[in-house]
This record gives C-alpha cells, structure tokens and sequence, in this order.
C-alpha cells in the first residue's frame, strides 16, 4: 500500500492504523458503572491479520470482519465464532470491503473501497461471492465506500470518502449516499459533511450519526498540505420520513486530533466510537448529546465495533490494528438492520 516511510506515508500509516500506539496497555477502562462493568477489560480473540475493520454480528451471532491490506494483496473477511472460539475465512477475496452489515433477511452488504478495490456498495453470498449492488452515481465510479448502516425500512446509508488508492478520484464531493434495495435507486444525501467515514442509527431510526474525518488528504500520493485545518467531528442528522437528512449538530469537536471511524449504537442510545486521537485512542461512549460517560483504551488505533447477539448481546466486539477484540458491557447492543423501529432517541 505504501512502500516507503515519507512523512506523508507516516502520516498516512497511522491513519490507517498500521504503526504501535503505545501507552494504552496499562490503562484500564473507566466511566459510568451503568455503562462499564467494573473490571472489564478487553479480550483478544485473534491478530493475524493486516488491518481489521468492518466488524458485524450475523443473525446465528458469529461474528464477521474485514481485513484489509494493501493494494498488492486482496481483501478478505473473516467469521469469529463465540461458540467455539475459532475464526475462519468468508471471503478471499472481498473486494478490498470495509463496513459490514447484515440486512434483515441476513445478506452481508459490504462497502468496499478502492486501492485496488471494488469501490462499490456489494452484496457478500453465503458462498463468499462479491456481488456489486451499485458502484457509480450519475456515472461516476464511487471514491471509496467506506462504512454502512441498514435502515429498518430497508434502505442502506453509507459513506463515500478517499483515504488511500491510486485510483482517479470521478465525483466532486465526498458525501453520504442512501441506497434502496428495491428500486436500485441512489441518491446523494446533503449532510454539510466534508468528509463522512463511520455512520450510525439511532434507536428509533430519525437520527444519522455521520463521523467527520476530514485529514485532508487523500493518501501518500496526495498528502495534506503543512498548514492544512482537518475537520474531525460527530454529528447527528435528523432523517425525515422521505429518508432525506435535515441540519447537521455537530456532538463533538476533535479539533486537529484524529477523530472517529466507526461507531454502533446500545438499546439506550448511547454511541460507541472507535475514536483515532493519537493522544487518547480508544472506544468512546457517547450520550445522544455528545457527553462522554465512558472510555476504553486500546493499545492500537481502533477502526470499528458492534454488540454481539443473544448471549453475546453485551458483549462488544472491536476491530483494533491487526486483530480483533471484545469486552462484556451492561447495556445490549442495537441492530437497526434487523430491529423494529421504537420512540427513543
């Protein structure tokens, strides 16, 4: 992906997560009891692979997450299974895929990237196929999808930013699209969003939570210039009944750390982030309103997370630099993919 240390290649491999972080190891996670089981901590399940994103909770509870190398290699996917332990391969070759979700009849949607990727919104078949659903907006290839959320009524957000690849960048902006699976239609969505990387529902399907991950640059062939401003924040978007977003809000602002990439959302509510500040890293919890009640430190950049299901259902797993993680929570997850609609916020 990148073949040599240039300050650019730095800069761009710790975005990418692929440089140590240290200093997280000794310190244990804290925040709101009601949140954080006392003594919780993270538990390796497995790290063999390049960079893991993308976790997912399929409806028989394994687990399935992305590995991406770079452009010399392809992508893969990976399937953890808490019954015994053991994970496995999905996909060989998933198209260079990022953000998972499964939908409610139990398709595997993918967004996939670019760097020698399918830069396409795809569909992964139980046979470990990659299926393109849609991979152009009025004619222009996709930048690079990058993470997905599945509406309850079907349709499919997802993100469309450039953070590495040689290939040429076709549309003018890096935006939020909404896809609907059964008419093929898509259709770029006005979020006031420079850059969109994770996304999120809230509970009762009216808010999109768009995490800004603005770094100026589009990777180590085009670096951000010296005195570049990054835009790196957490956002919530009221959805209107047509599926168009309202005003932004912004809920955090990281100022010029690294900010969030992927996020889910527990039963209550509460957003969990998987926040890159090289200073604090680590999976942040948020209130709807942007106040942090707890904080889990990891020793390497985090890329994503998602709650388990049925006994796993507090259980948190979380895709960190080469491998992939869990810890025990008090609150279940929340699955809008595969969820009713309910009145909470």
């Amino acid at each position: 992906m990148i073949r040599s240390l240039t300050r650019a290649a730095v800069v761009c491999l710790i975005w990418q997560g692929s440089l140590f972080s240290a200093g997280a190891a000794d310190r244990a996670p804290s925040g709101d009891p009601e949140i954080l089981p006392a003594g919780a901590r993270l538990e390796r399940l497995w790290d063999e692979g390049a960079f893991t994103e993308g976790v997912a909770v399929a409806r028989d509870g394994t687990i399935c997450f992305s590995d991406i190398p770079g452009e010399e290699a392809p992508g893969k996917i990976f399937r953890f299974d808490p019954a015994t332990g053991k994970t496995t391969v999905l996909c060989a070759d998933s198209g260079k895929s990022n953000g998972l979700m499964f939908d409610r009849s139990g398709r595997l949607i993918a967004a996939c990237g670019a760097n020698i990727g399918k830069q396409a919104l795809c569909e992964i078949t139980p046979d470990g196929k990659v299926r393109v659903l849609v991979d152009r907006y009025r004619g222009k290839r996709f930048n690079s999808p990058n993470d997905l959320v599945i509406h309850p009524d079907g349709s499919v957000y997802f993100s469309d930013p450039r953070y590495v690849g040689p290939e040429p960048v076709e549309l003018d902006e890096m935006s939020v699209y909404r896809y609907v699976p059964a008419t093929g239609k898509v259709t770029r969505m006005k979020t006031g969003v420079t850059k969109p990387n994770g996304l999120v529902l809230s509970p009762n399907g009216r808010v999109l939570y768009v995490a800004e991950t603005d770094n100026r640059s589009l990777g180590a062939a085009d670096p951000a210039p010296a005195d570049a401003q990054k835009r790196m924040t957490l956002n919530a978007i009221p959805i209107r009944p047509n599926g168009t977003l309202g005003p932004k809000r912004v809920l955090v602002d990281f100022g010029q750390e690294n900010g969030i990439d992927g996020m889910t959302v527990d039963v209550k509510g509460n957003i969990y982030a998987a926040v890159r500040s090289e200073s604090r890293h680590g999976i942040a919890v948020y209130s709807p309103a942007g106040k942090e009640h707890a904080f889990i430190p990891t020793e390497e950049l985090p890329t994503n997370c998602c709650f388990g299901i049925g006994d796993e259902a507090t259980r948190l797993y979380v895709t960190v630099g080469t491998g992939l993680y869990r810890i025990r929570m008090n609150i279940p997850g929340f699955h809008p993919a595969t969820a009713d609609v309910r009145g909470e916020s």
